[in-house]
């Protein structure tokens, strides 16, 4: 589209100083760059995989952002996988009436443990959860597995010492 022609002389000198600027770095971009660029559908951009927030400095503030960053995209990527096997397992029922509870089985254990799973690493962290908070909860959990074995199996009791609420 040709440019329109200068009103004054201090138009046409301002639009030749930007075309002495401009011109390389859009010819440069439009014949080298974007020939060479692979072009993907925004649906299926892939990210790098960043250093998680254990691998980061504590003052690094580029490395908290990019693994809070990465947090997002997982829990946003788990949670489609969690809706997507609720809606195969609500379909079956709904296609195998009378039969689902028989026929559906397997789709059922599947969505439970993905959602326990769902849970276990995302579950109580609330709406602000950074990859920090989800850090420090499955730190937590590692501490007690290994002081009160599995989550869910109550705690242990060393030989000898009774009911911890006895002795209170």
């Amino acid at each position: 589209m040709p440019e329109a022609p200068a009103r004054n002389p201090l138009d046409s000198f301002l639009n030749a100083v930007q075309a002495t600027i401009d011109g390389p770095v859009t010819w440069f971009r439009e014949k080298i760059v974007e020939p060479n660029r692979q072009t993907y559908p925004w649906y299926h951009q892939k990210f790098r995989r960043v250093p998680s927030i254990d691998q980061c400095y504590t003052d690094d503030a580029v490395c908290i952002f990019e693994a809070n960053q990465q947090f997002k995209r997982d829990k946003m990527v788990d949670n489609e996988i969690l809706a997507i096997l609720r809606q195969r397992f609500e379909d079956c029922v709904l296609y195998e009436q009378p039969d689902h509870e028989r026929k559906c089985r397997s789709l059922l254990d599947t969505y439970e443990k993905a959602a326990e799973n769902w849970f276990i690493k995302y579950g109580d962290l609330g709406g602000y959860a950074n990859a920090k908070t989800a850090y420090m909860k499955q730190k937590h959990r590692m501490i007690w597995e290994r002081r009160h074995g599995p989550v869910g199996t109550g705690m242990k009791t060393v030989e000898g010492e009774g009911d911890v609420a006895s002795e209170h």
